[in-house]
């Protein structure tokens, strides 16, 4: 990336990295690097404030003794002072007795006889100089070692979330005896609670399966799709099955292991793996481990100290009295360090390895934050060994709703990024700060979290970042972006709760305008089933509707799959550079992809007034809204339009 491409806010200190290799440095600012590197640090001071004793300071993410480095003056470029130090990563860490680790920097100088230090603007992420005693501000480092293969033939791609029993259905699964089957596909009111945290039987089902999402695989591959994330399939009580029964077996109301099996191979033939979502850290009560109903014909830990299962679980001094997640009694939590447990998934003949033989190639840990360190790692070493041995390329993603890579989980700091655990995230961060800048028009939030996940992740994980725009677990896109506040409504209100044709105008244009950015940063896209076609509802059960197959919203639809072919038809959305370009423009957005023979813009207007963007040779390949090309590399953009526009590495961009 050139730093100067846009004007550089000489005022400001700025900071450039290099890896060093024989064929000398490559700038980045992805602040994470591999034990073998060298790094060298450059710090640009305005010659104004004639600099002297430039320091860098690391230290330990948990606090501690610092290590200072010396900065070397080298030369001036542009009236600022360049000084630099080269790190040894592999010293780095060896000098705190690590080999890899989570580590923290800053940087001070004297000017004129005082002390000044220069920290991470926590409003838009560029360093600024402090003057005063704040302790916040640093910048992140993290050496890591990966011990697997980088996940590279899943870049570029679009992931596809179908919730089973409400995506599509085939007819051919026969019900449970227990289940409540609501026929009504396009009316039917799903069970809800009386309030949040109330009880809800969830046994109302759909008749969605596993044969239904085949059927369905010429419409997902229209959209771009190369691989479709399953809602859990394991045997389960409940229609979402987050409450496991047996983990080896795949539900028979959504066509057991013969419609996975099926689903598998004829998805393959298209190019489009499978990732399963491993729900690991809890089982249901009415299942085979914990068989609190009786229903398993085995004895569960529930029943009796002698069950084999009984110490995956914590009793208190009945058996009434038991760990579960969050509270929840029928999902009692399991202690993911029990070896026998961790073995039981993990090991040669487990769970794992019976679903990546049938052809899963991803798996996506449900609250990953919950489980050991000791179970990450050996179900990352078992995804990865059995891939080896079947000749495909896995995945391994992770929930987590903030920054990966310094979580603090139960006072424990997590080592998903450092190399044996996790390839990547589900992208919520993101996501939070795309939904506030599509509702409010700010994208400070956006350019800032954008910043901090590019700085903070390995490359490997940010390529392959699950951008999702909704889940299972949040409020539809579209109402998320342009419906009224769930706040002061009842579960019952919000059940008959729909959009005004405006707000409904309003949110089609705005959840264009998020796939767009959503597809063109880095990471795979992730489309929450229906989305595309403009589905609204707030959160659980409301957000789980059946898709209405024959009454999609075609302008979406069209938009998505546009996009899709935008994805396929330029490589630099695989693992292209990111520049995030910045001016004081309010409510305008634009940063680069870029591969080194081009750069690909995307520029979204959400202010008032019409933005105009220009640069030498510049194309515009794709946009939504009210946007107009010169055909002499101009393009202006309207309110609430967007725009990808392609122009040659290094050329200087001008907006106004």
């Amino acid at each position: 990336m050139d730093y100067f491409s846009i004007e550089p806010p000489y005022h400001r200190p700025v900071l450039r990295r290099a890896v060093l290799s024989e064929n000398g440095g490559e700038y980045t600012e992805n602040g994470v690097y591999k034990r073998g590197e060298c790094v060298r640090f450059e710090l640009l001071l305005p010659r104004a404030t004639a600099p002297t004793d430039v320091s860098m300071y690391i230290w330990l993410e948990s606090g501690g003794e610092s290590h200072k480095y010396q900065l070397d003056r080298l030369y001036f470029e542009r009236d600022m002072d360049v000084f630099a130090v080269t790190v040894e990563m592999n010293a780095l860490a060896g000098s705190f007795g690590l080999e890899t680790g989570l580590f923290y920097f800053g940087f001070d100088f004297y000017s004129q006889g005082e002390k000044v230090r220069v920290i991470q603007s926590l409003d838009d992420g560029l360093p600024e100089f402090c003057y005063d005693d704040r302790g916040d501000g640093a910048f992140a480092l993290t050496v890591y070692d990966r011990k697997y293969p980088a996940p590279t033939d899943w870049y570029g791609g679009i992931i596809y979330h179908a919730f089973v029993d409400r995506f599509a259905k085939s007819g051919k699964c026969t019900p449970k005896p227990y289940a409540v089957m609501n026929d009504d596909w396009y009316g039917g009111e799903p069970q809800y609670p009386e309030y949040p945290g109330a009880f809800v039987a969830n046994d109302m089902f759909f008749g969605g399966d596993l044969w239904g999402i085949r059927e369905k695989l010429d419409y997902l591959e229209s959209l771009g799709v190369t691989a479709i994330y399953l809602s859990p399939v394991f045997d389960a009580h409940s229609n979402h099955k987050y409450d496991t029964g047996d983990f080896e077996k795949v539900d028979s109301m959504f066509g057991g292991e013969e419609a996975l099996k099926s689903l598998i191979d004829s998805a393959k033939k298209r190019g489009i793996a499978v990732i399963m979502d491993g729900v690991f850290n809890h089982t249901g009560s009415d299942s085979k481990y914990f068989n609190q109903n009786g229903t398993y014909d085995c004895l569960g830990a529930y029943q009796s100290e002698k069950s084999e299962y009984y110490k995956w679980f914590s009793f208190g001094e009945t058996h009434d009295e038991y760990a579960s997640w969050w509270g929840i009694k029928i999902l009692p939590r399991v202690n993911s360090r029990d070896p026998d447990y961790i073995n039981y998934i993990n090991g040669k003949g487990g769970i794992i390895n019976k679903y990546t033989s049938m052809g899963v190639s991803g798996w996506r840990l449900d609250v990953v934050d919950e489980l050991s360190d000791e179970f990450v790692d050996a179900l990352t070493e078992r995804v990865y060994a059995s891939a080896a041995e079947s000749g495909r390329t896995p995945i391994v993603f992770g929930e987590v709703w903030e920054d990966a890579s310094c979580k603090i989980a139960y006072g424990q700091r997590r080592r998903y990024f450092q190399g044996r655990q996790l390839d990547s995230v589900m992208n919520y961060p993101v996501r939070s700060a795309l939904i506030e800048y599509m509702r409010n028009g700010d994208e400070k939030a956006l350019i800032w979290a954008l910043h901090t996940i590019w700085e903070h992740y390995p490359k490997e994980t940010i390529h392959s970042l699950m951008n999702l725009l909704g889940t299972h677990d949040t409020m539809r896109i579209i109402t998320a972006l342009a419906g009224d506040s769930p706040d002061g409504y009842t579960n019952a209100e919000l059940l008959k709760q729909r959009m005004t044709p405006e707000q409904r105008k309003n949110g089609e244009r705005l959840v264009k305008l998020a796939y767009l950015i959503n597809a063109t940063i880095p990471g795979i896209p992730s489309i929450y089933y229906g989305d595309e076609i403009g589905m609204e509802g707030y959160s659980d059960p409301f957000n789980r509707m059946p898709f209405p197959w024959g009454r999609e919203n075609e302008s979406m639809l069209a938009h998505y799959r546009a996009v899709g072919k935008l994805r396929r038809e330029n490589s630099v959305y695989r693992d292209g550079e990111l520049s995030l370009c910045r001016f004081d423009i309010g409510g305008f957005l634009m940063f680069g992809r870029t591969d080194g023979t081009k750069t690909l813009y995307t520029a979204v207007n959400r202010g008032t007034n019409a933005v105009s963007v220009s640069a030498d040779g510049a194309e515009l390949l794709y946009y939504v809204g009210e946007v107009t090309s010169s055909g002499d590399g101009t393009v202006t953009l309207g309110r609430d339009s967007g725009a990808v526009i392609k122009t040659a590495p290094g050329v200087k961009i001008k907006v106004n």
